[in-house]
């Protein structure tokens, strides 16, 4: 590390027998699974690594990553200080205060791939202001997005992170996905490759669990934020409109009074008219 406050981004590949011996750094790592599987030893206790999964690594936590077959790794090494004082006080003494391995569903590794493919796009302009502040929103993000998306269950003194293939959990997720991620223009084949399963199946396992199709849960979810913004405050339904996740006025109208049986002007009006 370069200095108190950098953040480097770096791959590192294992091939097969290869092992990193037992150490400790001053700062944090966090090592991203791009493809393979292995093993991490952090404050002695082994975890499994495949595809997906990252390790967050604490300072001075010793640890060593060994691999039997190929292991390719991104690594992004950073200072406490690099973060806002916030996310220091509220996620890493708290939600990461300990080294640990987070099992990484489909939908937040996708997710997570993104942000560090533009953490590396940044990381070439960091001679910049602007590279170096974007950098540290990105990895912030990071932070957030793996601290929210996972579920903690008990293993001994570390936490792990677990994720079931059963159709019950594919459909949970992808209701969990649906309800934090409305806003964004999201397709049913875009859901369904984030499962790596047919469209047709995400449909199926969906509908059994919760009676609808992943759509249609979209659209309802978007519909009952909308409804809210329209009886307690007073934005532009334009403002509604896009808040939601509609690029088109005229397709949350229809969807809107599909929904609810009335226009947003009326619903508005209706909804003033009961609180006076």
């Amino acid at each position: 590390m370069t200095s108190v406050t950098s953040i480097r981004i770096y791959e590192h590949k294992h091939l097969g027998g290869h092992r990193i011996t037992e150490h400790h750094h001053p700062y944090y790592q966090l090592l991203f699974v791009l493809e393979g599987e292995g093993k991490i030893r952090l404050d002695g206790v082994a975890h499994e690594l495949s595809i997906h999964d990252t390790a967050l690594i604490a300072p001075y936590c010793p640890h060593s990553v060994l691999s039997d077959s190929k292991l390719t790794l991104l690594v992004v090494a950073f200072e406490r200080d690099a973060l806002d004082p916030e996310i220091v006080d509220g996620l890493m003494r708290e939600v990461f205060a300990d080294s640990l391995v987070i099992k990484m569903n489909s939908f937040t590794g996708s997710e997570q791939r993104q942000l560090l493919r533009k953490m590396l796009f940044e990381q070439a302009a960091q001679e910049s202001l602007l590279g170096r502040l974007s950098l540290k929103i990105l990895l912030s993000q990071f932070l957030i997005t793996l601290a929210r998306s996972v579920t903690p269950v008990s293993s001994g003194s570390q936490a792990a992170y677990v994720h079931a293939p059963a159709n019950p959990l594919r459909a949970e997720k992808v209701r969990k996905y649906l309800d934090t991620h409305y806003f964004e223009p999201l397709t049913a084949p875009d859901i369904a490759s984030k499962l790596g399963i047919s469209t047709r199946h995400v449909n199926n396992i969906f509908k059994e669990q919760y009676g609808l199709t992943p759509m249609q849960y979209l659209t309802r979810i978007r519909i009952q934020v909308a409804e809210r913004l329209l009886a307690e405050t007073d934005k532009s339904i334009i403002s509604i409109c896009f808040e939601v996740g509609y690029d088109s006025v005229s397709t949350f109208y229809r969807c809107f009074k599909a929904e609810t049986n009335v226009s947003p002007n009326t619903y508005r009006k209706s909804s003033t008219h009961q609180e006076t």
